[in-house]
């Protein structure tokens, strides 16, 4: 490891030492906020501080068998506690450089879910409805809680749009290289002739706000309209204008809320992801402005960007992201089996973002 990346490594421990310091005074104890946010910073730093002691023991233990090479009875002893150290020094380097990424603060928070149909029609949104389900079902693998904040379905099934709020630990970095265009080649079920179609839906995954961190709105930007709900809520919801439309005039976008019996609850879950949205334009752009070579675009909401395929016909799912992977697995992956995709795409971005650093260093 090079003089600049241990120099950062140092850094980060100094910092941790810092932290175990402050949450023992009183003033940090007696301010819940500012408790847990250092709380927080100190939890991300402990696995780093447990390689770096992993590496100082390797360091002794290398050190005393390079010293009990010199005596000849414990020579061959000597060489094989040389060679496991150096093997155990060679993997802590690699875990001390992966602690050294950035670590993006939204990646423990929650998430807004959005799919919506692309081209192909009905087919287009029975599939948005395919996908939506199958994170759906991954969440509820993870323990995570799914709720419906909008939703408007498709004629023959499916969803023209639906956006839910994802909630649970770790969310947002699992699900953070889902946004873009999700393309299927399938035999529709309204095709008499067997003919294959290409359709496609579009996903974007946004951070819920990080707590501290508010955005500022201008209510002067807003344009708000309420509506009658046609979500569920049994007939109460279709008596009131109890929805709620908010257009943020400056960027266009636009959030509803329709899913609470109160206009006033609608309002506020509506201010909250139009909030969480413009975090994340602003985020993207930040990051755009950075990195315009990044092959994931993590949270960007790109919807433009084609990223995965999915062949019916051959049981088939191809991410056009990182070269060779592809998966033979469709049923699974579709019932929420979603792990090795994330698990690959997760390694990928922290290979980038390595590459980067040591590029840096």
């Amino acid at each position: 490891m090079n003089p600049n990346l241990r120099q950062k490594l140092e850094v980060l421990a100094e910092r941790r030492e810092e932290l175990e310091r402050l949450l023992a005074e009183p003033d940090v104890i007696g301010d819940a906020a500012r408790f847990r946010q250092l709380s927080r910073e100190f939890s991300q730093l402990e696995p780093l501080a447990a390689a770096l002691a992993a590496e100082a023991a390797a360091r002794e233990d290398l050190a005393t068998a390079q010293a009990m090479r010199a005596d000849p009875e414990l020579r061959e002893l000597a060489e094989e506690e040389i060679q496991a150290a150096s093997a155990r020094l060679e993997e802590l380097d690699a875990e001390l450089l992966a602690h050294l990424v950035p670590k993006d603060p939204r990646d423990e928070g929650d998430l807004y879910l959005e799919v919506r149909a692309g081209t192909g029609g009905d087919e287009a949104a029975i599939f948005a409805g395919d996908l939506f389900r199958m994170y759906s079902r991954f969440a509820e693998r993870q323990g995570w809680r799914v709720e419906v904040e909008s939703a408007n379905p498709g004629e023959h099934g499916g969803f023209k749009e639906v956006i839910a709020r994802v909630e649970g630990r770790g969310a947002y970095s699992k699900l953070k290289f889902e946004s873009g265009t999700h393309r299927v080649q399938r035999v529709p079920e309204t095709e008499s002739q067997g003919r294959i179609h290409t359709s496609a839906a579009t996903v974007a995954i946004i951070a819920v706000e990080p707590e501290g961190e508010p955005v500022e709105i201008n209510p002067a930007d807003l344009k708000v309209d309420t509506f009658r709900s046609s979500g569920a809520g049994g007939q109460h919801v279709n008596k009131t204008d109890s929805a709620i439309r908010i257009t943020h005039l400056p960027s266009g976008i636009v959030v509803e809320s329709q899913t609470e019996r109160s206009q006033h609850a609608n309002r506020d879950k509506a201010m909250k992801r139009l909030a969480a949205t413009l975090a994340e334009r602003q985020a993207a752009q930040a990051a755009a402005a950075m990195a315009a070579d990044r092959k994931l675009q993590v949270g960007s909401g790109d919807r433009s960007q084609r990223i995965r395929t999915y062949n019916y016909p051959q049981g088939r799912i191809t991410d056009h992201r990182v070269e060779g992977l592809t998966l033979y697995d469709l049923p699974n992956v579709l019932d929420g089996g979603l792990d090795s995709l994330v698990e690959r795409l997760q390694a990928e971005h922290q290979a980038d973002e390595l590459a980067r650093l040591t590029g840096e260093g």
